[in-house]
């Protein structure tokens, strides 16, 4: 399903949708506590064949339903050997019970923990559907930053379904980190923070790159 930029932005009087990376839906639902039971993964680097890497993620799950870009950046940040308190990254980010505005907020902060002011840069996907220029670029994107050693992080709304078959739908916006990849990078390994039992699954490209439209993603 492909969301246009009114449903993406559009608050509810009830104040259950917001902008930027808080999740849709009640309160009861919306919460994921911390994966406290799964060990902690290596953050080593998996090498794999030619065409295909996937880092290592200490993976946290997201405290509440509006820290979903402090839980993406602090997954993100795991992959280079990190552990970044998200309460902190949340200050820093601006996010309040309406998320994080977007992925330039989020962008200098992984610049701050990477410890290089042009480790990162965000790039846009603007139209409401992405072309094939753009999901070649997102593509190119997420291999390099990949095998940099670095996780990519997402600015995500609407619905995608994974290779699974699985349905992930944030229509209200969501924040995703991008951790590794395979077949050249046709299909992308998600880290997701809002739900533990959902933590890591795979999308093609295609489906990122529209799940990307009108938001960006921060990348090397």
């Amino acid at each position: 399903m492909r969301t246009d930029l009114i449903r993406k932005t559009a608050l509810t009087a009830a104040g259950l949708a917001f902008t930027g990376g808080a999740i849709v839906g009640p309160v009861t639902t919306a919460f994921a506590a911390p994966n406290t039971s799964k060990p902690a993964s290596q953050t080593q680097s998996d090498r794999k064949p030619a065409g295909e890497r996937q880092l290592g993620v200490r993976y946290e799950a997201q405290p509440n339903f509006y820290y979903c870009g402090p839980a993406a950046t602090r997954n993100a940040l795991s992959v280079q050997g990190k552990n970044i308190n998200v309460d902190a990254m949340a200050k820093e980010m601006g996010t309040t019970e309406a998320g994080t505005n977007s992925i330039n907020d989020i962008t200098p902060v992984l610049n701050k923990e990477t410890g290089k002011n042009d480790a990162y840069r965000s790039v846009e996907i603007s139209t409401p559907d992405a072309d094939a220029k753009q999901t070649d670029k997102l593509r190119a994107d997420i291999v390099r930053t990949v095998d940099d050693g670095r996780a990519v992080v997402a600015n995500i709304a609407g619905t995608s379904t994974d290779t699974d078959g699985g349905i992930h739908s944030f229509e209200g916006g969501h924040y995703i980190s991008v951790v590794g990849y395979r077949d050249n990078g046709q299909i992308v390994k998600i880290a997701d923070s809002a739900n533990p039992n959902q933590a890591s699954y795979e999308v093609t490209v295609e489906h990122l790159a529209d799940w990307i439209a009108t938001r960006g993603y921060a990348t090397s």
